[in-house]
């Protein structure tokens, strides 16, 4: 079964300095019928303004995926950590027992486009943990494994069984991935359009994906998506 969230059924707030979607309920937006998919808590497309950002906050008891599409994001958090990422960037950080960090947009031109991913963990407080790594052209090859409970193929660690892939499709070209029959599977379009499964999704769209053996992928468009195979 493949359950399709579009683009345009998504919570949606602008505050002018940051125009954002919540696939999922979040914040002032609740959907009883989209609280979350599996594991998998929110998943918020972000358009920050130049200059603009979060300023320090807090969180506990959650996987957090940073995945950049444009711009850059500047992080600092109490655990000492400082970086700038940008499209390529994977960043993942372990909430814990609690952890405070700020974003901001560096550029004084230009916006950041980012995807905002919540993963609830498979026990409740851990230690706080960051880290950070680059995937380029390898999401272009295919589906490229970036987070993982077990940090295999050189991917984030994430501390719930899921695994989460990226890949780049140029218009034409189709990929595969098999479930097994315990799995499940979320598809978010971060860019262009494919054909899942005889299924349209365009940027923005989701799909939660249930009872389902093998994925077909095919780019309509020039896509970037990912996807998150699930317990």
């Amino acid at each position: 079964m493949i359950r399709i969230r579009k683009a345009k059924d998504r919570g949606h707030f602008n505050f002018g300095w940051l125009d954002t979607y919540h696939t999922f309920s979040f914040g002032d937006y609740y959907d009883p019928s989209f609280m979350g998919f599996r594991s998998l808590r929110v998943i918020n497309e972000d358009s920050v303004h130049a200059g603009r950002g979060f300023p320090t906050h807090s969180h506990r008891d959650m996987e957090i995926i940073t995945y950049i599409l444009e711009g850059a994001l500047e992080h600092r958090d109490s655990m000492g950590n400082g970086s700038v990422i940008r499209p390529g960037n994977v960043q993942r950080m372990t909430a814990g027992t609690g952890v405070s960090h700020s974003e901001a947009n560096p550029s004084s031109e230009n916006a950041v486009h980012l995807l905002q991913i919540w993963i609830m963990p498979k026990q409740t407080g851990l230690k706080p943990g960051y880290e950070e790594k680059f995937f380029g052209h390898e999401k272009q090859a295919g589906m490229r494994l970036i987070a993982s409970p077990d940090g295999r193929d050189d991917s984030v660690t994430v501390h719930q069984d899921v695994k989460v892939y990226a890949a780049v499709l140029d218009v034409g070209k189709e990929v595969n991935h098999e479930l097994a029959p315990i799995r499940h599977a979320w598809i978010q379009v971060a860019h262009g359009a494919i054909v899942l499964n005889g299924e349209n999704l365009d940027q923005g769209d989701g799909a939660a994906i249930s009872g389902e053996s093998a994925l077909v992928i095919d780019a309509r468009e020039r896509a970037e998506i990912l996807l998150f195979d699930l317990e």
